[in-house]
């Protein structure tokens, strides 16, 4: 629009450039003024949600504090006084808000003089007592009491003691809600007398107990097992005070925090108050409140307490942002600043600009003149004296060594070497001007090469070779040569040029190449194509001298679980010392190859002064066994050999090797470390494999699958508490196939993780079918096999079998294997937490086959230990086996675990683990595994331990 040169553009090009500079700044405060909001608002947030979470984790462990005091009633028949105080007294030390722990008593009329009299043994002139206008008095006109048969501490509480509290109108509806749910029930909040204000508000949390071994099934089973209640009284406003106070909450000026008693804000249900009086926040007509204001939004929770809702919210009163935040101010200020400055530097340089432009163009011309007639003549000489220096400098950047010798016989002198020679040879150029290039082969003149080089220096034609050659240090190279002939201006030859190339790299790299091929990479090894080569060698030497030859097929057991836990690189190490503790059992006519992953084979022909024998394969299996560290972790090898000897089981390579692959599995069918020797029967047992791996992949597709159910039954009730899913497998042509003819496959080809998935799924979803229909509330048992169980998404993927089924976790239990938690102590102990926090119970399975340490033992988890079966069936015709069943019952309940006891088939046998209070059994003497429709029977018949 306008033009350069004219007057208006100065004041305009700085007038814009004052707009657009104010623009920006005002676009920089805006921004910086939105992420200071958002950093005040993200800490008032995480501030909030701390606060939030020390008082709903509070709560929570105010509860378990009361659970505990009531699972030491559950877990012992009696329970005296100086129990009860030992018990009590770290947890009133830890929660100085607990004003009284006790145990309330019920008495029915009837048991009333029994139990004044039992109670005087301990406390004479004890009676029942009930206030009366504030004082205490023997109790009268009851059918049952509830009386205050413990409390702690006693001091400041006497008056509590054997009062009957029924009357007691605060605590009647906590009462019924948690005798009927057999959950911790709160009741509404009251003023303690010793306040005269009111002010000091209380609760009370009550907790049912019911009579040991009682069923728990419904409503009216609970009322009649009810025995008392263990209650804490508390003092809600101190309660929450010590629970923040031990989250670090101080107060502060710019924070607000209100927590209530109740679902909803009530000033009557306050119990704690930090700060004024919530103010809500500044808002604008047209402009957003974040931009002059920092007034975050508030912030609130309901959650549940013992039965009762409690509702808690925090907020921040708005303050103007200058307060705090300068750095939207400095934007603002230095952007206005720096715009006015950038205007005025632009008008000044414009006015400038237009004087020195003119007086440019003047001196422009002249220039131009001169330079044209400069150009032509430069340009002449700088063409030849290019094409002068572009040879030479071609010469002296090569890569490859260039040198010119002297046509002249006999010797053909080198006149000229370029760097490349020096660098390639060590020789400068000082080094060889004047001699012959014949030094570079040193001694070594016994090459093909060197013959043709010197009949072309003859014929003064062009020759290439390749040869060895030696640097100045007397290190080898391999080195091509191209020789060829130079002309003068007369046509005679009068010099040779030869270009020398380094192909010591590309010789290494064929060598290397060449290595490869026929051997491993990781180990160094043979490889197949080697062994086969080696197997074909040492078959003929068999044949010609009558000797046998083995062929030992190595497959390292459980290698897997090195490379999932540690990664590959700690699998790589692991095999390199497999290798060489291999090879240290091989002679110099032996061979040991690798084969794939974890797979080697040794070729051993045996001569005519010696035999081989199995401790030969014994000794290369304790070898592994020996402990690998490998990053710091102890690993404990085993593994599996099969054995194949020519000329019985095969003649050429590919049978041997075959054969003896087959032998290896045999060896890990029989429960891997151990070694076997080829049979015939092997082979068909192998085809028979092949069909039910081919066979199990689709099972699942084709609902071949099914799930059969072994009752748990409580030894104190008779009554089934629980049952085991157990898979099955009814193919169409062999009929049922007994899970250990395909468990095992199923972990070596992987398909044990969609099985495991669907077994969880489905055994979750019949136990929720059976709940729906009335049928009881039991505890469905799931094993899991190691992989599985090292899923990283394992937990997650529980949590969504029990999410889509709707069955409550405590309903699920997981079974792990005494082995399979052993393997690695610290990873197992991190999952089974992660397991634990959503709710599952867990137990170990087959108890005392494995090898635990009572270390590790106490450190996990669990729940419950089930007493392998192979203990359980002699236990009464074995002094050994009844005292390791009697001693593991001990030792779980010291541990305050449950405790199952597998294959129980006889009374004696029940007999003798009700005798030692074994928690649970599961066996054939009440039923074997069943269908689900069996099952449904079983439980609609309410059947019972005889």
């Amino acid at each position: 629009m306008f033009r350069r040169g004219s007057s208006i553009f100065i004041p305009i090009a700085s007038l814009s450039s004052l707009i657009l500079g104010l623009a920006i700044t005002l676009g920089l405060f805006v921004s910086v003024r939105h992420l200071e909001y958002e950093k005040m608002d993200a800490e008032f947030r995480r501030l909030g949600s701390g606060h939030l979470k020390a008082v709903v984790d509070g709560l929570d462990s105010l509860v378990h504090e009361l659970e505990t005091v009531n699972r030491l009633f559950a877990t012992m028949d009696s329970v005296s006084r100086e129990q009860f105080h030992t018990f009590t007294t770290p947890m009133l030390r830890r929660a100085p808000y607990i004003k009284s722990l006790g145990f309330q008593r019920l008495v029915s009329a009837a048991q009333r003089p029994a139990y004044e009299a039992e109670m005087r043994k301990h406390y004479p002139n004890f009676t029942i007592l009930q206030l009366s206008d504030g004082k205490p008095e023997p109790a009268v006109g009851h059918e049952q009491y509830r009386v205050v048969e413990y409390i702690e501490p006693m001091a400041g509480n006497e008056a509590a003691f054997a009062l009957d509290v029924t009357p007691s109108v605060i605590q009647e509806e906590a009462m019924q809600r948690a005798r009927d749910t057999g959950l911790a029930s709160s009741t509404d909040l009251f003023a303690l007398k010793a306040s005269k204000d009111g002010s000091k508000l209380a609760m009370i949390v009550l907790m049912p107990v019911y009579q040991h071994g009682a069923a728990l099934d419904n409503v009216d089973d609970r009322r009649r097992a009810l025995v008392g209640f263990t209650s804490a009284a508390l003092r809600a406003d101190a309660f929450v005070n010590n629970v923040l106070a031990r989250d670090g909450v101080q107060a502060r000026d710019d924070f607000y925090l209100r927590v209530y008693a109740s679902a909803k804000p009530d000033a009557a249900t306050l119990v704690y108050r930090q700060g004024d009086q919530l103010t809500p926040s500044v808002a604008s007509h047209w402009l957003p409140a974040w931009l002059l204001y920092d007034a975050p939004q508030d912030m609130s929770q309901t959650f549940e307490l013992a039965g009762k809702s409690w509702y808690i919210e925090a907020s921040s009163p708005p303050r103007v942002f200058t307060k705090k935040n300068a750095g939207s101010i400095l934007v603002l200020i230095l952007g206005s600043l720096l715009s006015w400055m950038g205007a005025t530097y632009l008008y000044f340089l414009s006015t400038r600009s237009k004087r020195i432009e003119q007086l440019v163009d003047a001196r422009t011309q002249q220039v131009r003149l001169a330079t044209q007639m400069m150009k032509e003549d430069i340009v002449a000489r700088k063409r030849a004296e290019d094409a002068l220096q572009l040879r030479e400098r071609a010469i002296e950047s090569s890569a490859n060594a260039i040198i010119i010798s002297s046509a002249k016989l006999p010797d053909y002198l080198v006149e000229y070497v370029n760097p490349a020679f020096e660098l390639i040879t060590g020789y400068s150029a000082s080094d060889m001007i004047g001699r012959n290039l014949e030094v570079l082969q040193g001694v070594d003149h016994d090459q093909i090469g060197l013959e043709e080089i010197r009949s072309a220096l003859r014929e003064k034609r062009s020759a290439n070779a390749v040869f060895r050659s030696y640097r100045k240090d007397g290190t080898l190279f391999w080195n091509e040569l191209y020789v060829a002939p130079v002309k003068d201006s007369s046509g005679r030859v009068s010099h040779f040029v030869t270009s020398l190339y380094d192909i010591t790299e590309m010789k290494s790299y064929e060598a290397e190449l060449e290595h490869q091929a026929r051997h491993d990479t990781l180990t160094g090894l043979a490889n197949r194509n080697v062994l086969s080569d080696r197997l074909s060698q040492a078959i003929v030497y068999g044949e010609l001298y009558g000797h046998r030859v083995w062929v030992l097929f190595v497959d390292l057991d459980r290698f897997k679980f090195v490379n999932d836990t540690l990664g590959h690189n700690a699998g790589d190490l692991l095999l390199k010392e497999v290798a060489s503790r291999l090879k240290a059992f091989t002679r110099e006519a032996d061979t040991i190859a690798r084969l794939g992953s974890d797979e080697f084979v040794l070729i051993l022909p045996e001569r005519l002064d010696e035999e081989l024998s199995v401790g030969l394969i014994q000794g290369m299996m304790d070898a592994i066994a020996r402990p690998l560290q490998i990053e710091g972790y102890d690993f404990f090898l085993s593994c599996s050999i099969g054995v194949a000897i020519y000329p019985n089981d095969g003649a050429d390579p590919e049978s041997l090797l075959k054969h003896a692959d087959i032998a290896m599995y045999r060896a890990k069918e029989m429960g891997n470390n151990n070694y076997q020797f080829y049979t015939a029967a092997m082979n068909e047992r192998a085809l028979e494999r092949l069909r039910i791996e081919g066979d199990l992949r689709n099972a699942l597709e084709r609902r071949e699958l099914l799930l059969y159910y072994q009752p748990q039954v409580d030894l104190r009730t008779g009554r089934m508490v629980g049952m085991e899913a157990l898979i099955r497998w009814k193919h169409p042509q062999l009929g049922m196939i007994s899970p250990t003819r395909f468990i095992n496959l199923a972990e070596e080809t992987g398909l044990i993780v969609q099985m495991g998935a669907w077994v969880m799924h489905t055994a979750c979803e019949q136990n929720k079918a059976w709940q729906r229909m009335g049928l009881g509330y039991l505890r469905m048992s799931v094993n899991l096999s190691t992989r599985q169980f090292f899923q990283q998404n394992l937990v997650q993927q529980v949590a969504k079998v029990l999410e889509d089924t709707g069955l409550a976790p405590h309903y699920l239990e997981i079974e792990l294997t005494e082995s399979l938690v052993m393997t690695d102590v610290e990873l197992a102990v991190g999952i089974l937490n992660d397991l634990k926090s959503i709710g599952v119970q867990l137990s170990i399975d087959d108890f005392g086959t494995g090898y635990s340490s009572l270390a590790y033992l106490k450190s996990f988890p669990i729940d419950a230990l089930k007493i392998d079966q192979s203990f359980v069936r002699d236990i009464t015709v074995d002094q050994d086996d009844a005292a390791i069943v009697a001693s593991i019952i001990s030792l779980a309940h010291n541990l305050r675990l449950q405790v199952i006891a597998e294959g129980v088939e006889t009374q004696e046998q029940l007999s003798y683990l009700q005798r030692h209070r074994c928690d649970e059994m599961q066996g054939f003497y009440f039923s074997e595994p069943v269908s689900a429709a069996d099952i449904e029977i079983l439980l609609r018949e309410g059947k019972v331990l005889p």
